[in-house]
């Protein structure tokens, strides 16, 4: 179980906090008890990729190969098309060494290390797009100015690792594919 650390984050819209709380509680998921599907299909919704999110979970696992194909075209794209110092041109080359990682860890079904890599990756891809902001306290309220769905994404990117910490793993491969869902469109 974890602890009650985490205060409601005030930089989510009121229309979607109901629902982004719901997938990830702010005082964390009680006795291990993961999100309902229903809740995971919701933030999809809320983040404009729920019908390719319903189609892709409804999958058999063998057609998933065109999909992550695509995720990862789509964010080797976003990393080459960021623009960093001549200092940080290292941190976008080891981020996309990274990907094939990450899309073997989904192939093979490990969806808990998929899960705390994908938020490595995302934590680090933020700082390519947004640079030093996107390690500041207020980056979810900075993201949200630009685009509610956006910073709605990086607000759920955030709190990856702490539903990887739960047992239950049953929510651990939707709420992945909600994340690869909205970076193979972003």
């Amino acid at each position: 179980m974890l602890v009650c650390s985490a205060k409601t984050n005030e930089a989510i819209p009121v229309e979607f906090r109901k629902t982004a709380e719901a997938l990830f509680p702010p005082c964390g998921y009680k006795d291990g008890i993961s999100p309902a599907e229903r809740e995971v299909q919701s933030f999809a919704d809320m983040l404009g990729i729920g019908l390719e999110f319903s189609q892709i979970m409804n999958d058999e696992p063998s057609e998933r190969e065109a999909f992550l194909n695509s995720f990862k075209n789509n964010i080797d794209i976003l990393i080459q098309k960021t623009w960093v110092d001549k200092d940080d041109e290292f941190r976008k080359q080891r981020l996309q060494e990274r990907v094939p990682g990450l899309i073997n860890l989904v192939e093979n079904d490990d969806y808990r290390a998929a899960l705390t890599e994908f938020g490595d990756i995302l934590d680090e891809l933020s700082f390519l797009l947004f640079g030093a902001q996107s390690r500041q306290e207020d980056f979810t309220e900075y993201t949200m100015r630009i685009d509610e769905q956006m910073g709605l994404f990086w607000w759920y990117g955030s709190h990856l690792a702490d539903l990887a910490k739960i047992e239950d793993e049953r929510a651990f491969f939707p709420v992945l594919l909600i994340g690869l869902c909205y970076l193979t469109n972003f």
